[in-house]
Protein backbone atom coordinates (compact mmCIF):
# COMPACT_ATOMS: atom_id res chain seq x y z
CA UNK A 1 0.00 0.00 0.00
CA UNK A 2 2.82 2.42 1.01
CA UNK A 3 4.11 2.05 -2.98
CA UNK A 4 0.57 2.51 -4.21
CA UNK A 5 -0.15 5.38 -2.61
CA UNK A 6 2.32 8.24 -4.26
CA UNK A 7 1.18 6.82 -7.70
CA UNK A 8 -2.27 8.31 -6.52
CA UNK A 9 -1.37 11.63 -5.15
CA UNK A 10 1.71 12.45 -6.38
CA UNK A 11 2.37 11.12 -9.95
CA UNK A 12 -0.28 13.80 -11.45
CA UNK A 13 0.20 17.54 -10.42
CA UNK A 14 -2.59 19.23 -8.42
CA UNK A 15 -3.76 22.54 -7.57
CA UNK A 16 -5.65 24.29 -4.33
CA UNK A 17 -5.39 25.55 -1.37
CA UNK A 18 -2.91 25.25 2.11
CA UNK A 19 -4.36 27.25 4.87
CA UNK A 20 -2.86 27.58 8.29
CA UNK A 21 -5.20 27.74 10.98
CA UNK A 22 -5.32 27.53 14.89
CA UNK A 23 -4.11 24.27 16.60
CA UNK A 24 -7.00 22.49 17.54
CA UNK A 25 -9.43 24.00 15.93
CA UNK A 26 -9.12 22.38 12.65
CA UNK A 27 -12.84 22.09 12.77
CA UNK A 28 -13.76 25.21 13.03
CA UNK A 29 -11.31 26.47 10.26
CA UNK A 30 -12.56 24.15 7.96
CA UNK A 31 -15.94 25.20 7.96
CA UNK A 32 -14.52 28.56 7.67
CA UNK A 33 -12.38 27.95 5.12
CA UNK A 34 -15.68 26.36 3.25
CA UNK A 35 -17.31 29.72 3.75
CA UNK A 36 -14.71 31.86 2.67
CA UNK A 37 -13.74 29.81 -0.41
CA UNK A 38 -16.73 29.28 -1.98
CA UNK A 39 -17.81 32.78 -1.78
CA UNK A 40 -15.09 33.60 -4.18
CA UNK A 41 -15.16 30.36 -5.99
CA UNK A 42 -17.32 32.29 -8.82
CA UNK A 43 -15.06 31.58 -11.52
CA UNK A 44 -14.67 27.98 -10.44
CA UNK A 45 -18.45 27.41 -10.54
CA UNK A 46 -18.32 28.90 -14.32
CA UNK A 47 -16.42 26.78 -15.52
CA UNK A 48 -17.50 23.68 -14.67
CA UNK A 49 -14.98 23.05 -11.59
CA UNK A 50 -17.70 22.87 -9.08
CA UNK A 51 -17.74 24.55 -5.90
CA UNK A 52 -17.65 23.04 -1.60
CA UNK A 53 -20.96 22.85 -0.31
CA UNK A 54 -21.76 24.83 2.76
CA UNK A 55 -24.69 23.79 4.13
CA UNK A 56 -24.85 22.90 7.54
CA UNK A 57 -26.31 19.83 7.26
CA UNK A 58 -23.56 18.34 4.68
CA UNK A 59 -20.98 19.65 7.20
CA UNK A 60 -22.23 17.58 10.03
CA UNK A 61 -22.31 14.46 7.99
CA UNK A 62 -18.63 13.42 8.36
CA UNK A 63 -18.08 12.18 4.88
CA UNK A 64 -15.71 13.04 2.04
CA UNK A 65 -14.64 12.97 -1.36
CA UNK A 66 -12.51 10.33 -1.89
CA UNK A 67 -10.42 11.33 -5.04
CA UNK A 68 -10.78 7.50 -6.62
CA UNK A 69 -10.95 9.24 -9.59
CA UNK A 70 -7.61 9.44 -9.41
CA UNK A 71 -7.09 6.15 -9.26
CA UNK A 72 -8.89 5.27 -12.54
CA UNK A 73 -6.35 6.76 -14.39
CA UNK A 74 -3.85 4.53 -13.65
CA UNK A 75 -2.47 0.84 -14.36
CA UNK A 76 -4.01 -0.40 -10.85
CA UNK A 77 -5.64 -3.75 -11.64
CA UNK A 78 -7.27 -6.31 -9.37
CA UNK A 79 -6.37 -6.86 -5.62
CA UNK A 80 -4.02 -3.50 -6.02
CA UNK A 81 -6.72 -1.13 -7.40
CA UNK A 82 -9.13 -2.21 -4.56
CA UNK A 83 -5.99 -1.91 -2.11
CA UNK A 84 -5.59 1.64 -3.05
CA UNK A 85 -9.32 2.42 -2.52
CA UNK A 86 -9.37 0.81 0.86
CA UNK A 87 -6.41 2.41 1.73
CA UNK A 88 -7.87 6.12 1.33
CA UNK A 89 -11.25 5.46 2.28
CA UNK A 90 -8.99 4.49 5.40
CA UNK A 91 -6.67 7.15 5.46
CA UNK A 92 -8.61 9.81 4.25
CA UNK A 93 -11.67 9.77 6.46
CA UNK A 94 -13.01 12.83 7.93
CA UNK A 95 -12.33 14.74 11.15
CA UNK A 96 -13.53 18.15 9.91
CA UNK A 97 -17.20 16.87 9.40
CA UNK A 98 -17.03 17.62 5.20
CA UNK A 99 -19.61 16.23 2.76
CA UNK A 100 -18.70 14.94 -0.31
CA UNK A 101 -17.99 17.90 -2.68
CA UNK A 102 -18.02 18.39 -6.28
CA UNK A 103 -14.64 20.52 -6.68
CA UNK A 104 -12.79 21.13 -4.18
CA UNK A 105 -11.49 17.72 -1.62
CA UNK A 106 -9.72 18.03 1.96
CA UNK A 107 -6.69 16.01 2.06
CA UNK A 108 -5.48 14.37 5.26
CA UNK A 109 -2.21 15.85 6.37
CA UNK A 110 0.20 14.40 9.26
CA UNK A 111 0.75 18.22 10.90
CA UNK A 112 -1.90 19.83 13.10
CA UNK A 113 -2.62 23.73 12.49
CA UNK A 114 -3.02 22.81 8.59
CA UNK A 115 -5.73 22.36 6.06
CA UNK A 116 -4.86 21.14 2.39
CA UNK A 117 -7.81 21.52 -0.20
CA UNK A 118 -7.18 20.34 -3.42
CA UNK A 119 -8.85 20.06 -7.01
CA UNK A 120 -9.40 16.94 -8.94
CA UNK A 121 -6.20 16.55 -11.01
CA UNK A 122 -8.26 17.15 -14.80
CA UNK A 123 -9.27 21.00 -13.13
CA UNK A 124 -6.43 24.38 -13.22
CA UNK A 125 -8.55 26.96 -11.64
CA UNK A 126 -6.73 30.67 -10.82
CA UNK A 127 -5.91 29.72 -7.54
CA UNK A 128 -3.82 33.08 -6.88
CA UNK A 129 -6.51 35.43 -8.15
CA UNK A 130 -9.21 34.09 -5.92
CA UNK A 131 -6.57 34.16 -3.13
CA UNK A 132 -5.64 37.68 -3.74
CA UNK A 133 -9.98 38.75 -4.48
CA UNK A 134 -9.87 36.88 -0.60
CA UNK A 135 -6.85 39.05 1.25
CA UNK A 136 -8.44 42.23 -0.79
CA UNK A 137 -11.75 41.80 0.40
CA UNK A 138 -10.98 41.30 3.71
CA UNK A 139 -8.50 44.29 3.67
CA UNK A 140 -11.52 46.15 2.10
CA UNK A 141 -13.88 44.89 4.91
CA UNK A 142 -16.17 43.83 2.55
CA UNK A 143 -16.31 40.21 4.04
CA UNK A 144 -16.05 39.88 7.98
CA UNK A 145 -12.47 38.92 9.51
CA UNK A 146 -12.07 35.07 10.11
CA UNK A 147 -11.06 33.45 13.13
CA UNK A 148 -9.61 30.12 13.13
CA UNK A 149 -7.80 30.71 9.05
CA UNK A 150 -4.19 32.64 9.24
CA UNK A 151 -3.41 32.63 5.85
CA UNK A 152 -3.98 31.18 2.59
CA UNK A 153 -1.56 29.73 0.32
CA UNK A 154 -2.84 29.14 -3.65
CA UNK A 155 -1.37 26.14 -4.76
CA UNK A 156 -0.75 26.37 -8.43
CA UNK A 157 0.86 22.79 -9.04
CA UNK A 158 2.43 20.25 -6.58
CA UNK A 159 4.70 17.95 -7.94
CA UNK A 160 7.67 15.12 -6.13
CA UNK A 161 10.36 16.67 -4.14
CA UNK A 162 13.63 15.59 -6.70
CA UNK A 163 15.13 18.24 -9.01
CA UNK A 164 14.35 17.35 -12.59
CA UNK A 165 10.21 17.69 -11.30
CA UNK A 166 11.02 20.98 -9.41
CA UNK A 167 12.55 22.35 -12.05
CA UNK A 168 9.99 22.02 -14.72
CA UNK A 169 7.38 23.06 -12.40
CA UNK A 170 9.17 25.85 -11.98
CA UNK A 171 10.11 26.97 -14.96
CA UNK A 172 6.84 26.25 -16.55
CA UNK A 173 5.05 28.79 -13.62
CA UNK A 174 7.61 31.62 -13.93
CA UNK A 175 7.66 31.56 -17.66
CA UNK A 176 3.59 31.68 -17.49
CA UNK A 177 3.61 34.04 -14.79
CA UNK A 178 6.33 36.37 -17.47
CA UNK A 179 4.19 35.79 -20.27
CA UNK A 180 1.27 37.43 -18.28
CA UNK A 181 0.27 40.74 -20.06
CA UNK A 182 -0.97 41.99 -16.31
CA UNK A 183 1.97 41.36 -14.31
CA UNK A 184 4.28 44.41 -15.30
CA UNK A 185 7.80 43.84 -14.59
CA UNK A 186 11.12 45.62 -14.63
CA UNK A 187 14.73 45.00 -16.47
CA UNK A 188 16.73 42.88 -14.47
CA UNK A 189 13.50 40.99 -13.39
CA UNK A 190 13.72 40.78 -9.55
CA UNK A 191 12.49 37.49 -7.96
CA UNK A 192 12.76 35.78 -4.50
CA UNK A 193 12.78 31.93 -3.21
CA UNK A 194 10.94 30.68 -0.10
CA UNK A 195 10.81 27.22 1.35
CA UNK A 196 9.23 25.58 3.95
CA UNK A 197 10.13 21.77 4.59
CA UNK A 198 6.96 21.83 7.15
CA UNK A 199 6.37 18.14 8.40
CA UNK A 200 9.98 17.15 8.25
CA UNK A 201 11.47 18.12 11.46
CA UNK A 202 15.27 18.90 12.23
CA UNK A 203 16.45 16.29 14.13
CA UNK A 204 15.46 14.09 11.24
CA UNK A 205 17.03 16.18 8.98
CA UNK A 206 19.92 15.69 10.89
CA UNK A 207 19.59 11.77 10.77
CA UNK A 208 19.09 11.88 6.89
CA UNK A 209 22.15 13.55 6.88
CA UNK A 210 24.25 11.23 9.14
CA UNK A 211 22.87 8.27 6.63
CA UNK A 212 24.23 8.31 3.49
CA UNK A 213 21.70 6.39 1.88
CA UNK A 214 18.63 9.05 3.68
CA UNK A 215 20.60 12.17 2.60
CA UNK A 216 21.12 10.88 -1.03
CA UNK A 217 17.67 10.05 -1.48
CA UNK A 218 15.78 13.27 -0.45
CA UNK A 219 19.14 15.89 -1.30
CA UNK A 220 16.54 18.66 -1.77
CA UNK A 221 15.19 18.56 1.69
CA UNK A 222 18.52 20.70 2.29
CA UNK A 223 16.84 24.36 1.57
CA UNK A 224 19.98 25.68 0.20
CA UNK A 225 20.56 22.94 -2.52
CA UNK A 226 16.21 23.36 -2.91
CA UNK A 227 16.80 27.09 -3.35
CA UNK A 228 19.88 26.74 -5.96
CA UNK A 229 17.71 24.19 -8.10
CA UNK A 230 14.46 26.80 -7.87
CA UNK A 231 16.67 29.68 -8.78
CA UNK A 232 18.68 28.13 -11.74
CA UNK A 233 14.73 27.55 -13.19
CA UNK A 234 14.08 31.13 -12.50
CA UNK A 235 17.23 32.05 -14.23
CA UNK A 236 16.48 29.37 -17.23
CA UNK A 237 13.33 30.52 -17.76
CA UNK A 238 13.99 34.30 -17.59
CA UNK A 239 17.54 34.96 -18.37
CA UNK A 240 17.59 38.64 -17.33
CA UNK A 241 16.62 38.09 -14.03
CA UNK A 242 18.15 38.82 -10.22
CA UNK A 243 17.48 38.24 -6.82
CA UNK A 244 15.56 40.43 -4.54
CA UNK A 245 14.80 39.61 -1.24
CA UNK A 246 13.56 43.09 0.04
CA UNK A 247 11.06 43.66 -3.19
CA UNK A 248 10.47 41.13 -5.48
CA UNK A 249 8.42 41.12 -8.86
CA UNK A 250 7.66 37.56 -8.74
CA UNK A 251 8.14 34.75 -5.83
CA UNK A 252 8.78 30.99 -6.11
CA UNK A 253 7.25 29.53 -3.08
CA UNK A 254 7.65 25.68 -2.38
CA UNK A 255 5.89 24.13 0.08
CA UNK A 256 6.38 20.32 1.73
CA UNK A 257 2.83 18.96 1.92
CA UNK A 258 2.93 16.55 4.93
CA UNK A 259 0.49 14.25 3.68
CA UNK A 260 -0.71 11.19 5.53
CA UNK A 261 0.56 7.80 4.40
CA UNK A 262 2.97 9.20 1.38
CA UNK A 263 6.16 7.51 2.47
CA UNK A 264 9.38 10.04 2.91
CA UNK A 265 11.57 8.85 -0.02
CA UNK A 266 8.13 10.48 -2.09
CA UNK A 267 7.61 13.93 -0.61
CA UNK A 268 5.38 16.23 -2.24
CA UNK A 269 5.64 19.57 -2.47
CA UNK A 270 3.32 22.55 -3.58
CA UNK A 271 4.68 25.20 -5.89
CA UNK A 272 3.71 28.57 -6.81
CA UNK A 273 4.66 32.12 -8.44
CA UNK A 274 3.54 34.94 -6.81
CA UNK A 275 3.36 38.71 -7.51
CA UNK A 276 4.66 41.10 -5.19
CA UNK A 277 1.53 42.43 -3.49
CA UNK A 278 0.73 38.82 -2.32
CA UNK A 279 3.61 38.38 -0.23
CA UNK A 280 5.41 39.47 2.87
CA UNK A 281 9.13 40.04 2.64
CA UNK A 282 9.73 40.49 6.79
CA UNK A 283 10.69 38.77 9.10
CA UNK A 284 10.70 36.22 5.84
CA UNK A 285 9.08 35.72 2.35
CA UNK A 286 5.75 34.31 2.82
CA UNK A 287 2.17 34.69 1.81
CA UNK A 288 0.00 37.02 2.90
CA UNK A 289 -1.59 37.17 6.21
CA UNK A 290 -5.31 36.95 6.03
CA UNK A 291 -5.93 39.37 8.94
CA UNK A 292 -3.15 42.19 9.66
CA UNK A 293 -2.94 41.25 13.16
CA UNK A 294 -2.35 37.45 12.80
CA UNK A 295 -0.36 36.12 15.75
CA UNK A 296 0.59 32.42 14.64
CA UNK A 297 3.79 30.40 15.94
CA UNK A 298 4.55 29.54 12.10
CA UNK A 299 3.66 30.89 8.45
CA UNK A 300 3.62 30.75 4.97
CA UNK A 301 5.50 28.88 3.18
Amino acid sequence: MIKTLPLIFSKHSHCGFLITCVIKREKSATKEAISILEKFSGPIVAGGHGTLAKNENKIGTKRRKICTEDIDGENLEGRERNAATNYLKDEMKPDTGIDRAPGLSLVKLTRSGLLLFTFPRTKSPDTVAIVSNIIQSLQSGSSSSLIWCHRVFPIQATCCLNEKELWTVVSNLVQKFVNDKKNQLGRPVKFAVGYNRRGIEDTELKIRKDNSEGASSLPLLDRNKCFGIVAAAVKDAVEDSVVDLKSPELSVLVELLPVSGIPKESLVVAVSVLPGNLVSTKPRLCIKALVSNTKEGTGLP
